[in-house]
């Protein structure tokens, strides 16, 4: 039990710096059209992104996110503001998976407001982007809409379930024989970095907020499992303006590459018709 109990510490502490310091992805020059920007956070740390300014404004903007490990390239061709998270990229800073970056999205949207102007606010974010973006909306009321792909619902979840996946076994491993390792490096996390990721939670961002939520997640995708989806979608209980598009054949992050005509249509429709739906829901 002991040399149970003392592998569980050190794969805690393993774990724990290898979820908060990921590997750097390298990044290329800026596309043509983009503005390198930078913005220091209120608690001192310089985030980095590109700005493109839409050549046939109609009034809105969108701040895209990628997942973790990449960069703003991850997530180019679609808008306006591609921020590097923190940790990531050229952006200063430790990633958090959301504890910090839900505060780092509402300073880009006060950016954005004093930039642009925009009528309307969206965003659009995958993986470790997307769980940033759904708890981004208990503080960044802007948003009209959101698109997010392939989120997890909860830090802790996901970690059981994708430490699983690196032996080829079930969730119910990671939330198992793997637990205390887990457990571990949330303590760790905690006691070194301060950061208590077993509160970042879309999930809980989600039902306390009434934006409109569009879900996208691949039904072939084991790195971060529909389940993790379904879940946040039963945690608003009005189930009002959020929807769930399950896509078949599609692996993580994957879903425009498997269907991207009906992709685009999905996220522009949803864009599109968040106004009703706002109206609909202050009702």
């Amino acid at each position: 039990m002991s040399l149970f109990l003392l592998g569980s510490l050190a794969a805690g502490v393993f774990l724990g710096e290898m979820r908060i310091h990921v590997p750097r992805k390298p990044l290329g020059s800026a596309p043509p059209g983009m503005q390198y920007v930078s913005l220091r956070t209120r608690d001192d740390v310089i985030l980095r992104a590109w700005f493109a300014p839409s050549l046939q404004p109609n009034g809105d903007a969108v701040i895209l996110l990628h997942g973790v490990a990449d960069n703003r390239e991850g997530v180019l061709g679609y808008a306006v503001l591609l921020p590097d998270a923190r940790g990531h990229g050229l952006s200063e800073g430790i990633a958090s998976y959301g504890l910090k970056e839900a505060g780092d999205v509402h300073e880009w949207g006060d950016w954005l407001a004093a930039q642009v102007h925009p009528r309307c606010l969206f965003g659009l974010g995958e993986s470790m982007g997307a769980a940033i973006l759904l708890q981004s909306l208990a503080t960044e009321p802007r948003f009209c809409a959101v698109v997010a792909e392939s989120p997890f619902s909860d830090f802790r979840d996901a970690a059981y379930d994708q430490t699983a996946r690196f032996v080829g076994a079930g969730p119910w491993l990671g939330a198992t024989l793997f637990r205390p390792a887990i457990d571990m490096g949330l303590i760790y996390a905690r006691w070194r970095y301060g950061l208590a990721l077993e509160d970042a939670s879309p999930r809980n961002a989600v039902a306390r907020t009434r934006t409109p939520v569009l879900l996208i997640h691949g039904l072939s995708d084991v790195n971060l499992r529909p389940d993790q989806s379904h879940r946040i979608v039963t945690a608003r209980a009005d189930r009002q303006a959020i929807e769930l598009w399950e896509v078949p054949g599609a692996v993580h992050c994957q879903a425009r590459s498997v269907a991207p005509k009906e992709f685009d249509r999905r996220v522009l429709e949803w864009f599109d018709a968040a106004q009703p739906m706002l109206d609909r829901a202050s009702k």
